[in-house]
């Protein structure tokens, strides 16, 4: 079975489509999303909304037209207050998934999302975690934010709040588990640290300990990456093996739309970067 991997696409509809038509074009039985799907322009409260009232209900609805399953999730940069609705547009079409802490079974294999991300120095907090016990901060770039209903709510002591949540050891752990571990595909937004697929156009590593020990760990057939839309131009890795999983983070380009194309069978993986 052939699918394609997309992320961070930001709310470019133009690459949506643009997938889209990869997926029929190619054969493709499925497309998974692996987070920051939503406009980042404008205020988010209202143009997350309606992308995802607007935009994305109908962008499902030609998936489900076109007889191609599509399984994603939400991101750090997409807005918690939005989850509700974005739940209800997937459960309003067949064959459209939401990965976010849940397992779906889906053609002969079972998938599992994870939209947490290891803490990093930008505001918005909403789906940030401390790695692990004894997680040093990085410099933050002001107080954090989460958002509300009402507008963004104001956390002066991010740190200090971000201790009396769980880490990502434990919401990793909360995951729920597969029949088949070892034929399980995991979509978890933030990458591995040590594999080359989480480099800032610093040079910097900002992956995560504790996705590299559940890898380590849990030994799934493929795991699916993003967060780090430079990473493969930087470090000049998108695809690594840690044991029996296959690892993958292709980035994203801002000029092109970038994406793999994965057979499930033979395990091969070939990436693209398309001019848009």
């Amino acid at each position: 079975m052939k699918i394609i991997y997309v992320t961070d696409l930001h709310g470019n509809a133009a690459k949506y489509t643009r997938t889209l038509e990869t997926a029929k074009k190619t054969g493709a039985a499925g497309v998974l999303n692996g987070g920051d799907m939503l406009p980042l322009d404008g205020d988010l409260h209202g143009s997350q909304n309606e992308f995802v009232e607007g935009f994305l209900l109908g962008h499902f609805s030609d998936y489900a037209a076109a007889g191609i399953a599509w399984l994603g999730m939400l991101g750090n940069d997409d807005l918690r207050i939005h989850d509700a609705l974005f739940d209800k547009v997937c459960r309003k079409n067949k064959n459209i998934f939401n990965l976010a802490q849940r397992r779906v079974e889906w053609g002969g294999f079972e998938f599992i999302g994870m939209n947490w991300v290891t803490d990093y120095p930008f505001r918005l907090k909403d789906r940030c975690r401390r790695d692990g016990p004894g997680y040093v901060f990085q410099r933050q770039c002001g107080a954090g934010l989460l958002s509300t209903p009402e507008g963004f709510h104001e956390l002066p002591d991010w740190p200090a709040y971000a201790e009396g949540l769980p880490d990502m050891g434990q919401e990793l752990a909360a995951l729920p588990k597969p029949g088949h571990a070892a034929e399980a595909i995991y979509v978890i937004h933030t990458p591995p640290a040590g594999l080359g697929l989480d480099v800032i156009h610093s040079g910097e590593r900002v992956g995560s300990g504790a996705v590299n020990r559940f890898i380590a760990k849990n030994q799934a057939r493929l795991t699916l990456h993003g967060h780090i839309h430079e990473s493969p131009e930087i470090s000049g890795v998108w695809e690594a093996k840690m044991e029996n999983t296959v690892c993958v983070q292709p980035g994203q380009a801002k000029t092109a739309l970038t994406y793999v194309v994965i057979d499930l069978g033979s395990m091969t993986v070939e990436r693209f970067v398309e001019p848009m």
